[in-house]
């Protein structure tokens, strides 16, 4: 069974940064390409950003805009979200999961996601 521990979430002012972590237990992620969602209250969880296995690819949402990096650590069996000039309507919990690398589709391991990590970008 596998396991995503997503952390590093936060309250920011717009502008701020944030770096989120997810922590893989019970498998081991680099074998998969990876990515990082997010879900806003009221809406439908959206692509954010993913990593192929090495983490020399990457794709982004539309959105992004350059604000976001995604990287990956397989020696730690992490992922990371890097977020600079975060904006009001970032806000929302964050998620990460394998994914279909270039589409920006999720293909959850074991249909199973994580609890999230919550951003929340405010004044």
């Amino acid at each position: 069974q596998v396991q995503l521990i997503e952390s590093g979430g936060g309250l920011v002012p717009p502008g701020g940064s944030l770096r989120l972590s997810c922590v893989a237990s019970g498998r081991n992620l680099s074998a998969y390409h990876m990515g990082w969602f997010r879900q806003a209250p009221g809406k439908e969880r959206e692509f954010v950003a993913s990593s192929n296995m090495n983490g020399v690819g990457t794709y982004y949402g539309d959105f992004v805009n350059g604000r976001f990096t995604i990287s990956r650590d397989n020696t730690k069996n992490t992922i990371y979200l890097q977020m600079n000039n975060l904006k009001p309507e970032d806000t929302g919990v964050y998620y990460c999961n394998r994914v279909i690398h270039g589409v920006g589709v999720a293909a959850p391991l074991y249909g199973l996601w994580g609890q999230g990590t919550q951003v929340t970008v405010s004044s």
